[in-house]
């Protein structure tokens, strides 16, 4: 399951809470937070977008995770919907046969009140745009069959209800 979508949609809440589902119901899974696995500065050389980085370390997390027997993958990561290619290759032959991308939304005012809750200083007006554009971005650029969730207003249990329910697990 790639889940997919702007800065303070509720990426990484609604996926901790569909862990919590598959752990209640002892469904076998890997959580991991795609946002973090290029998180470096600088840039690696000819890599501008730490694309190669993500990819590489995402590879070495899933082959431990693959190790131990798991075959679900809860992936976030802002454009992980965009990513299906990198996200194949990443995990190879032996990854998930099946993919389902989830792109979660919410009207630019919530996406701005949200991030001015978790943002301090003068970060928070150039993250704001980054994620509008990202929003834009994501909605035009979503491939066909992308599931597409609304968060905007509803409790984080029904939104990954709903998402659980996208990839029948």
């Amino acid at each position: 399951m790639l889940i997919g979508g702007p800065s303070g949609v509720g990426k990484s809440t609604v996926a901790a809470e569909v862990s919590d589902l598959l752990r209640c119901r002892d469904t076998a899974h890997s959580l991991i937070e795609g946002d973090f696995l290029g998180h470096v500065h600088p840039a690696p050389p000819g890599d501008p977008d730490r694309s190669a980085l993500t990819e590489r370390n995402l590879a070495a997390v899933w082959a431990h995770h693959a190790a131990l027997g798991h075959h679900r993958l809860v992936y976030t990561n802002t454009v992980s919907v965009l990513e299906e290619a990198m996200f194949r290759r990443a995990l190879g032959p032996g990854g998930p046969l099946t993919v389902t991308r989830v792109l979660l939304t919410a009207e630019p005012a919530v996406l701005r009140e949200r991030l001015a809750r978790r943002e301090a200083g003068s970060g928070l007006a150039p993250h704001v745009e980054r994620s509008l554009r990202a929003a834009e971005r994501l909605v035009t650029l979503a491939p066909e069959g992308t599931v597409r969730v609304r968060t905007d207003g509803r409790p984080v249990p029904d939104i990954a209800r709903e998402v659980l329910r996208a990839t029948g697990w």
